[in-house]
């Protein structure tokens, strides 16, 4: 058995970690396009690093919790919400200065 194990113990393991990580990929790119879809939909459920999606994401969000590791899935998590914040970030520069109206000095 150990012979076995040593002489094919690199190639399992590389495929099993390759089939994984696209399942995982998968998952999470499943779970993302559910947010973009319902992206005007309040969203109501929490997920890692203060995450909110919608319920209608829920069944997505489950796959993407078991089917990656909770450490990939805090750093993709990390990731989507550090994107939009940028996004966020680019809209509110382009909107330009915020300009206050001029006081009308009041008449005595």
């Amino acid at each position: 058995m150990e012979a076995y194990l040593s002489k094919y113990e690199d190639k399992i393991q590389k495929d099993v970690l390759l089939n994984a990580r696209l399942n995982c990929y998968k998952a999470r790119d499943a779970f993302f396009a559910c947010l973009e879809k319902n992206g005007n939909k309040k969203a109501t459920e929490v997920a890692s690093v203060g995450l909110l999606y919608p319920v209608e994401c829920k069944k997505t969000r489950e796959l993407y919790d078991n089917t990656c590791r909770r450490t990939w899935v805090k750093h993709f998590d990390r990731q989507y919400c550090a994107k939009k914040k940028r996004l966020l970030d680019d809209n509110e520069a382009r909107r330009g200065p915020i300009t206050l109206p001029a006081t009308i000095p009041k008449s005595t």
